[in-house]
């Protein structure tokens, strides 16, 4: 029983990590693109969304 557990929680965390680096990566990808287009407001806004989930 204690096995199951353990293997349940492993198979957690691996999708948590794996879940924040996709968060990770998209929102870089809309940083760049708001970059590409010199939206300075948007820039700001995700920078912020960044540190508020302490992603950057």
């Amino acid at each position: 029983m204690f096995t199951v557990n353990k293997n349940l929680h492993n198979k957690a965390q691996i999708a948590a990590t794996a879940h924040r680096e996709n968060l990770r990566k998209n929102l870089q990808h809309r940083i760049e693109v708001a970059r590409a287009n010199g939206d300075e407001s948007l820039i700001r806004q995700l920078e912020a969304e960044a540190s508020y989930l302490r992603l950057d």
